[in-house]
């Protein structure tokens, strides 16, 4: 199951990211962190300490993803052919959370008892010159090619505010999760992340932050109604972990909302045809704005009509590709 964290910036949206991936890892369940936000913090609040991870980043070998991602699928002929948006189909390689592949092998490095991978931060060759979202390029390959199931978790700390939206990324999601501090400005984000989910049926709940009384409560409810799912109060376990320091265990109110994120994640279907709808269209859209232009073909070929990820894995196992 994928889960998304949003929030305006300073949120608390990595805090939580961390904590839920940490939450998961601990109680045994499979579970693959992401850092998909620009400001690559995800490493430290899960407890990275010392000299930077050495995690080769997905923003720096999108080429050799596509490479690997595309297979045998004659309807991509190169990496080159291939964007970020493109769907796999029969013959692409399809991946299983963790799974025993080059990917994987590749990326993920564990931090204590939790497995990263991370997007990778702006360089002095991208400034002025690229967006953030091309770093993304590599999560929204991974996340379309991956067969997921319950039990299953991957935890992705998005890009602070609604510029998710700036791609089909937010729709491969199974639960977003939404951050808001007991503010106005912690609330903003909400109402614009609410507006695009709702148009395409994504799951969108709000998780307070940072709760000090009843009033800041009052407020979340206010706000934004029955969309809050649960709050954690202000943790003077989690700042000093921030701080370098080990403080005793996670108040007890924290470690329940914790609890009732991973109840409503596996409350979730697992829709796979709306999932694969979304990616198709999305990959449409890219391909009319500017990738044909830029490609000199037409990336509506790429589109297999009679396949469904999650739905052909018999015959994807049956051709040798990993799923």
């Amino acid at each position: 199951m994928r889960i998304a964290f949003v929030g305006k910036g300073g949120s608390g949206k990595t805090t939580l990211s961390a904590l839920l991936t940490r939450h998961l890892a601990g109680s045994g369940a499979p579970v693959l962190a992401i850092d998909g936000d620009i400001n690559q913090h995800l490493a430290e609040a899960l407890g990275h300490t010392g000299a930077a991870l050495d995690a080769p980043p997905l923003g720096a070998h999108v080429r050799d993803i596509k490479e690997y991602l595309r297979g045998t699928n004659p309807r991509i002929p190169s990496a080159e052919a291939m964007i970020k948006t493109t769907p796999p189909g029969h013959g692409s390689r399809l991946l299983r959370l963790l799974g025993d592949d080059e990917l994987h092998a590749r990326h993920v490095r564990h931090v204590g008892d939790v497995p990263l991978m991370v997007t990778g931060e702006f360089d002095e060759s991208d400034l002025g010159v690229a967006c953030y979202h091309s770093k993304l390029s590599g999560v929204e390959l991974y996340l379309g090619h991956l067969v997921d199931g319950p039990g299953e978790y991957v935890v992705v700390d998005m890009t602070a505010g609604a510029d998710a939206f700036a791609s089909g990324l937010f729709t491969r999601f199974d639960m977003t999760f939404l951050v808001a501090e007991p503010t106005r400005k912690g609330v903003s984000v909400y109402r614009q992340y609410r507006d695009h989910a709702r148009e395409f049926g994504v799951r969108v709940a709000v998780v307070g932050n940072k709760v000090t009384g009843e009033d800041d409560l009052l407020f979340l409810k206010e706000e934004v109604g029955d969309d809050l799912l649960t709050h954690l109060v202000h943790s003077s376990w989690i700042r000093a972990a921030e701080q370098g320091r080990e403080q005793g265990e996670l108040e007890a109110h924290n470690v329940h909302a914790l609890n009732v994120l991973r109840e409503a994640v596996d409350a979730c279907d697992k829709d796979w045809p709306t999932t694969h709808r979304h990616a198709v269209d999305f990959h449409l859209r890219n391909a009319r704005a500017w990738a044909d232009d830029r490609t000199g073909a037409d990336l509506a070929t790429q589109v297999d009509p009679d396949f469904v990820p999650g739905q052909d894995t018999a015959t994807a196992r049956r051709a040798g590709h990993p799923v």
